[in-house]
């Protein structure tokens, strides 16, 4: 079993051994739960630089990716037995236009892939996880597809401006091929579940889907549809909603009026007016005994303002992975009630 400081002790071959990086934010957390409960019989090693605040049943590896020589120390052990790793994580230390963005994720994939893959004899699959960011120039130029926002994967590159996804993406391509695993790349759009671990995650801050984008990676991995060269996948749950739609009926589940015809204050900012009343968090806490996080753990107000006063219409195609097969499809407010519900019972936010 793994253990807090990455020590490991392997066992007996398994047909099926999962190797997860950023286990402990929100798609990493479900794929766990997805392979727990899988038909298949799923070893699981989950990699991240701490411990989840609720651990699931599986190894936990504690490892600094930018580390080269501790991530070999730590992952090299694992190479001759793991089948299929998910990569779901990535860091946000630096602006996502940046060198210094593209740099430390794409030495972070380096370093991972130069532990396991020199004797990686059963590895089968390498799922990468990026965004519909793929799509959008992140210094400003004009979207892909301009009459209607309406992004496929076959929608090109931008030529402006630093993209990370395109370096992982690549370094994955040439790593892999050599190797003689499949790859595929999954692109979600907006994320949701529960979560302390993830930057841009929509429930934690008031949505793909945290348990469908989950599914579709194993998907993509396990089907034997993906072809030799790699596949890449948008991530969308497909069914069309408006906020002013649903956000009256999010409003009552959390117990808060909400003036329809007032939905939108052009003055109002998330960063400032929450910024401002990190302590009500703190005595939030107390008061209904909940885990003890930090606002900014679960909220994300930067992003908040960002989402709700997006320029363009960032619209992503699903047609692709329908047609190899993936139907699971959610309505967007039952995602969001229900992961309201899992966090109440997680003890993150107030009943």
């Amino acid at each position: 079993m793994g253990s807090e400081n990455g020590s490991l002790m392997i066992r007996n071959e398994a047909a099926n051994v999962a190797l997860i990086f950023g286990v402990t934010g929100l798609v990493g957390r479900e794929i766990v739960k997805t392979l727990l409960t899988s038909k298949q019989k799923w070893r699981i090693y989950g990699v991240a630089r701490n411990p989840e605040i609720n651990p699931m049943t599986y190894s936990f590896i504690s490892c600094d990716l930018l580390n080269a020589s501790e991530t070999r120390e730590k992952l090299s052990p694992l190479q001759d037995i793991v089948s299929h790793v998910f990569w779901v994580t990535w860091s946000g230390e630096y602006p996502l236009d940046s060198d210094e963005c593209c740099v430390q994720n794409k030495t972070m994939l380096t370093n991972a892939l130069d532990a396991i893959l020199p004797n990686a004899k059963r590895l089968k699959h390498f799922s990468l996880q990026t965004g519909m960011k793929h799509y959008v120039s992140l210094v400003g130029e004009t979207l892909c597809n301009k009459e209607g926002y309406y992004y496929s994967e076959e929608c090109p590159r931008k030529s402006s401006g630093r993209n990370f996804y395109y370096v992982l993406e690549d370094l994955l391509k040439e790593k892999i091929t050599s190797n003689g695993a499949v790859w595929s790349v999954q692109r979600p759009g907006l994320l949701m579940g529960s979560s302390t671990r993830t930057l841009y995650n929509f429930m934690g801050s008031i949505c793909v889907y945290g348990a469908i984008f989950a599914e579709q990676h194993i998907f993509a991995a396990t089907s034997g549809r993906v072809r030799d060269k790699g596949e890449a996948f948008n991530a969308i749950n497909g069914v069309g909603f408006t906020w002013k739609e649903i956000w009256p009926d999010i409003g009552r589940k959390l117990g808060v009026q909400v003036n329809e015809t007032t939905m939108f204050d052009e003055g109002f900012s998330f960063e400032r007016e929450m910024g401002e009343r990190k302590h009500v968090w703190d005595d939030i806490l107390v008061k209904e005994k909940l885990v003890r996080t930090k606002s900014e753990d679960l909220a994300n107000w930067v992003f908040l303002d960002a989402l709700f006063r997006c320029p363009v219409k960032l619209l992503g195609s699903r047609e692709k992975v329908d047609r190899f097969g993936f139907k699971r499809k959610y309505r967007t407010l039952d995602s969001i009630l229900y992961w309201i519900d899992v966090m109440r019972d997680e003890k993150l936010i107030p009943l």
